[in-house]
């Protein structure tokens, strides 16, 4: 479904050393993961025997009662899709392996063997195992079957890829992952024996983590649980599913009875964020065998959540502190830039909304870490045919708090004056009459820099420029954009986070925060604001949704749709459609002024500036795109 793969973590009610009991527990736990509708079912290091038996791995009634319990595995297996991958000891060439097999339909498609074997303070595994590392391109015969073995093993089906690694295989300094991931895998699965001692849960979350994040994968992880021997440790069942950096699943709770968790992976994701990766692309090619897997099962739905804000932390440190890191770029990036031209002013339109309070806030941030002068901030604002007094008065007050130079120029009789120029007719209020009025504006302040030898701080955001909410050459222009690498929804929170740092303008802030956006380029009624930004383009929230997932991921116009109706419960699928379509088309027709946009600084991993992250030519069709949506 749309690139998701249900993937079933489990650690098995151990029975150490009963393999019968064991299997029986596994087709058990299978079969209730299959009903669920999930591609795999992942168990534990050594399921089938338990990881501490010790020397009774030397047994040969042990292996014998193995192979008996796996053939079991195999008839149960037969009738369901899912695919199971189970621990087994398996004897080849006079050598015990620990390995991981992979089981479908009663079929072994595959043993992959354990690579790094510790042999360290309470792990001695070398007193039983040989490492497997390297093998390859080797098959052998067990239950009649033959069987591919070895550690070059990829296992595929349609966007599904996966690759399989052992416990110590993670810790090495070299995980197999790495060169499976690099040869396709966009999938790991870890059968793991892993004990519970302080501080390691923690460690080993982040070791999953930040290897889904390193290789561009999911990565699932599935430990042994309390069931095995408890002589001089215990093992917690740890169950671990991520995905790029982000735990999906975890379960880390001890119990002696069995555990399941689920976790849908977004396995087009992982893929598409591969293909603009050009380290990932560059990495070397490795000697694998390709698996082809039989019919697997997909999720029917998706139960994971769906961040609906996703430029915006939902943890409150964590987006003070994003806010914050974001206001030092800005502040940094403008100083460099300030520096470099030999300027000392910055002339910037300051209206009373969103982002022309963000642009002041911040480069006044700047002026405070370089040690100018405040004065030297020209804050002009330039009153028109639809400015309220709420917006003026806002935008007078947080000037005269934060000491800056305020100007006022009002744009009327220059916008009249030009109406007259071209011959239109001031009465008629279309797109002309608003435009007028926005390059009027931008004289006014180019022509201000001109005097006072000054930079103008452009205060458009990166939603208005990924939707062209801007006149061209008009606020479109500037001689630094500020905001462009920062969404409106991200822009609320930070004046937010200014607000909350600053008692002296917190009341101002408070205030431009609860102001509807609006351009305010048409007359309004009884001082109120009547052209509201929001419902003429769609709300931003859902611009800044479809943004994101249509160039951070390459997602389609068809997936961003079913992830929409599933981040957002207010609205309906046929609200969410329309603007998308309304999306899609703007993002390609007003490509043309994103090709020309002035410098701006990049604050996080989307920028539409031509000359960082976004080439898209201007006359690129997108009709196809809305038909997806039909």
């Amino acid at each position: 479904m749309h690139g998701f793969y249900k993937i079933a973590a489990i650690a098995p009610k151990l029975f150490l050393a009963n393999c019968q009991e064991n299997a029986k527990e596994i087709i058990t736990l299978a079969k209730e993961a299959n009903k669920k509708n999930a591609t795999i079912a992942l168990f534990p290091e050594l399921s089938l025997i338990g990881y501490g038996i010790g020397d009774l791995f030397f047994q040969s009634h042990i292996y014998n009662e193995e192979l008996k319990a796996l053939k079991l595995i195999l008839q149960e297996s037969k009738n369901i899709d899912i695919i199971i991958i189970l621990g087994i000891a398996l004897k080849e060439a006079n050598k015990l392996y620990n390995c991981a097999a992979i089981i479908q339909k009663g079929k072994i498609l595959g043993i992959v063997p354990k690579s790094y074997i510790p042999n360290k303070q309470e792990f001695y595994e070398l007193r039983h195992f040989v490492s497997g590392k390297e093998i390859k391109n080797k098959t052998i015969f067990l239950l009649n079957q033959e069987v591919p073995f070895g550690t070059d093993l990829l296992f595929q089906k349609d966007l599904l890829c996966f690759g399989v690694e052992i416990c110590e295989d993670l810790w090495a300094t070299t995980p197999p992952s790495n060169a499976l991931a690099e040869s396709g895998a966009n999938l790991i699965l870890n059968l793991s024996a892993s004990n519970e001692i302080i501080g390691k849960g923690e460690y080993r979350s982040e070791l999953v983590r930040t290897q889904s994040a390193r290789l561009i994968c999911a990565y699932a992880y599935a430990s042994s649980s309390l069931g095995e021997s408890g002589s001089d440790t215990i093992f917690s069942g740890d169950l671990i599913i991520s995905e790029y950096g982000q735990i999906v699943a975890r379960d880390e709770k001890l119990s002696f009875e069995s555990k399941i968790i689920y976790g849908e992976v977004d396995l087009e994701r992982v893929s598409n964020l591969r293909l603009i990766d050009s380290s990932f692309n560059q990495a070397p090619k490795h000697n694998i065998r390709t698996i082809p897997l039989s019919k697997i099962n997909t999720p029917n739905s998706i139960n994971r959540f769906i961040d609906p804000h996703p430029f915006v932390p939902k943890d409150k440190s964590k987006r003070a502190k994003r806010c914050e890191e974001i206001t030092n770029i800005q502040a940094y990036a403008l100083i460099r830039r300030m520096k470099q031209a030999n300027i000392k002013k910055a002339i910037i339109g300051i209206s009373g909304g969103l982002d022309s309070t963000l642009a002041l806030l911040s480069t006044h941030k700047a002026f405070t870490i370089a040690n100018w002068d405040y004065k030297e901030i020209i804050a002009i604002t330039m009153p028109g045919f639809g400015t309220t007094n709420r917006t003026y008065q806002n935008a007078l007050a947080l000037c005269k708090k934060l000491g800056v130079t305020l100007q006022e120029v009002s744009i009327k009789d220059l916008s009249l004056s030009m109406f007259e120029a071209i011959k239109h007719d001031p009465n008629i209020h279309d797109v002309t009459y608003e435009n007028v009025q926005a390059r009027a504006r931008t004289a006014i302040l180019m022509n201000t820099a001109n005097k006072e030898n000054g930079l103008v701080i452009g205060t458009g955001d990166l939603s208005e420029i990924a939707l062209g909410w801007s006149t061209y050459n008009g606020d479109h222009m500037s001689m630094y954009g500020l905001n462009s690498g920062i969404p409106k929804t991200l822009v609320r929170y930070i004046i937010e986070y200014f607000a909350k740092t600053s008692n002296e303008i917190s009341q101002v802030l408070t205030d431009i925060l609860n102001t509807p956006v609006s351009p305010e380029l048409l007359p309004n009624k009884d001082d109120t604001i009547t052209q509201v930004t929001e419902d003429i383009i769609g709300p931003y929230e859902l611009h800044d949704f479809f943004l994101y997932h249509f160039v951070r991921h390459g997602f389609s116009p068809k997936k961003i749709l079913f992830l929409a109706t599933l981040a957002f419960s207010h609205y309906d699928e046929t609200t969410i459609k329309k603007w998308l379509k309304v999306f899609i088309k703007r993002f390609f027709t007003q490509q043309f002024k994103r090709n020309c946009m002035p410098d701006g600084v990049m604050v996080g991993t989307i920028s539409l500036s031509p000359r960082a992250n976004w080439r898209m030519p201007s006359d690129a069709n997108f009709q196809s795109f809305l038909k997806e949506l039909e």
